[in-house]
């Protein structure tokens, strides 16, 4: 596929099931077949359609936006994306308002390209794509781990790196300058399969780097977070 297609492995197996694909004017719907040399594709794309999801007048605070992306500023309390437990006053339907019909064609609906969340309670930056091209850029980036990600948070209690308890844990490890290190997975809640959940087996690996900054007593600490991106980070 050439790259201004833009065209996920997704979206490609969908339009082979639907019928949209042809190879010599002749229908085909195997994701496994072999293309072989002389053998003319075409592939029929339709325009993206409209979501079912509904656009809301809900008051955003936007730091930067351009015609491919946009830097949103989500406050505690808002859910990123429509769910059983909230199908509506969520980020997207707010971003469906305000983008209107300028957006990409993400799975063949306009829609905002949401690449990565933050959870409902937790305010945050979160980079959004208008363009099929900056969702691909966007997803491929996060997948790859690329991207610089940190967060402030207050915590219950106050870690202390010199505590020989935090050396038994399992995952945790302290580094140069105080710095705790967690690396855990992340996958679904066993029982619970609508919330996430910290796991020694299965899931996605997850490191964070740990260090507190301020501390109130033995009771609480802001500390900053840092993911791990494969790269050197710095704290």
């Amino acid at each position: 596929m050439p790259e201004e297609a833009h065209l996920s492995r997704t979206r490609l197996a969908r339009l082979l099931a639907n019928g949209a694909v042809t190879r010599d004017g002749t229908v085909i719907r195997d994701p496994n077949g072999r293309a072989a040399y002389g053998e003319v594709y075409e592939i029929t794309v339709k325009d993206a359609a409209d979501t079912h999801m509904r656009a809301e007048n809900i008051s955003l605070t936007i730091l930067y936006e351009d015609t491919d992306v946009a830097v949103i500023d989500k406050p505690a309390g808002m859910v990123v994306h429509p769910a059983p437990g909230a199908p509506s006053g969520t980020l997207v339907n707010a971003l469906l308002h305000h983008f209107r019909g300028d957006l990409s064609g993400v799975g063949g609906e306009r829609r905002p390209g949401i690449v990565h969340r933050i959870d409902k309670d937790t305010s945050g930056l979160l980079v959004v794509a208008k363009s099929d091209a900056a969702h691909h850029g966007l997803a491929a980036q996060f997948a790859a781990h690329s991207v610089e990600r940190s967060y402030l948070a207050l915590c219950h209690g106050a870690p202390d790196p010199g505590n020989p308890r935090l050396r038994g844990i399992t995952g945790v490890s302290i580094e140069s300058g105080g710095v705790l290190k967690l690396d855990t997975r992340i996958g679904r809640h066993r029982t619970n399969r609508k919330k996430q959940a910290v796991l020694r087996h299965d899931g996605r690996r997850a490191v964070t780097h740990i260090q507190a900054i301020e501390t109130f007593g033995d009771h609480a600490a802001l500390v900053r977070c840092h993911l791990e991106t494969g790269r050197t980070h710095q704290i």
